[in-house]
């Protein structure tokens, strides 16, 4: 059986095409768990659940993204989990060459590729093509032809159902997730045909809330973990050898100027995430920020 597990968050007006991605990808066996705290996303939610009996609302605690997910685990049924957000979609096809992977039983998660919707012609959207198509998409080919770890996307990819709860504030719970995955000796695949469309953001506020909130969590794992886990992200990494892919995607003298201001936009990123999470010391509610033009 495979469980798809959609969190969402005042995503009413989107959750329906989150959902029907799902429903339209012809699977025989499979139940759709949808978490949300907020009536309204409900409201939507239960609207596909009265027509689909495989889909199943349940109303989380508001206490973040984690804790809906904890919930959902001990509900899922699934041998395989399927773990995307309420504010994507996948492109159809997408779950059949994720669930491939798992053909071979040393494989325990397989990562979707996100592609940006945003218009590459301006600068934030350039942005966020730049970052999936080089900082995601190529960096996890390169890993994975090495048998190397990767973090899984969080908007879209698959588990074996071995996790039974993640910490509550963890801000990367892909990291989290994709890091207690390996250290069940299990392998991670990256099946890039798997796609889901993203909406990134479109203001540098809400780009630096979103990053923060991302990058900031793999500042994290070295609590969890300890010194056993992997590094696929970090400042140095990026410093020495992320600046030359930024450079060498631009077509145009216009993106080139823009890819330089990313590698500014990155350094005072983690300048900012050092101080927050490192000096501030800030909680995961502090943390956290509901990012409105992603939505």
């Amino acid at each position: 059986m495979i469980s798809i597990l959609i969190t969402a968050f005042k995503e009413y007006a989107s959750i329906g095409n989150a959902i029907e991605g799902f429903l339209n990808e012809g699977l025989m066996n499979y139940e759709i768990l949808v978490a949300a705290p907020d009536d309204k996303t409900l409201q939507a939610i239960n609207k596909y659940a009265k027509k689909h009996n495989c889909v199943k609302s349940f109303k989380d605690e508001g206490k973040g993204k984690p804790c809906a997910l904890n919930m959902l685990f001990s509900h899922a049924k699934g041998d395989i989990l399927i773990l995307t957000d309420g504010d994507v979609y996948i492109e159809k096809g997408s779950v059949h060459k994720l669930l491939e992977k798992f053909i071979d039983t040393k494989i325990g998660a397989v990562s979707g590729r996100p592609s940006s919707i945003n218009d590459r012609k301006n600068m934030l959207g350039y942005w966020s093509h730049l970052l999936t198509d080089t900082g995601a998409h190529s960096t996890r080919l390169e890993r994975v032809l090495k048998d190397e770890f990767i973090v899984c996307s969080g908007y879209l990819y698959a588990i074996r159902n071995v996790i039974d709860k993640i910490p509550e504030d963890a801000l990367a719970d892909d990291a989290v997730i994709s890091c207690m995955i390996w250290n069940k000796g299990l392998k991670i695949a990256y099946a890039p045909e798997a796609k889901v469309y993203v909406k990134y953001p479109n203001t540098f506020n809400d780009w630096i809330l979103q990053k923060t909130r991302s990058t900031g969590g793999y500042t994290q794992l070295k609590r969890y973990f300890g010194s056993n886990f992997p590094v696929m992200r970090s400042f140095l990494r990026e410093l020495f050898f992320g600046w030359y892919k930024a450079l060498r995607y631009a077509n145009s003298l216009k993106e080139f100027y823009w890819s330089v201001l990313l590698l500014f936009a990155r350094l005072y990123l983690w300048l900012n995430i050092f101080f927050k999470l490192r000096v501030l010391n800030k909680s995961f509610n502090e943390t956290w920020k509901r990012v409105e033009s992603t939505k």
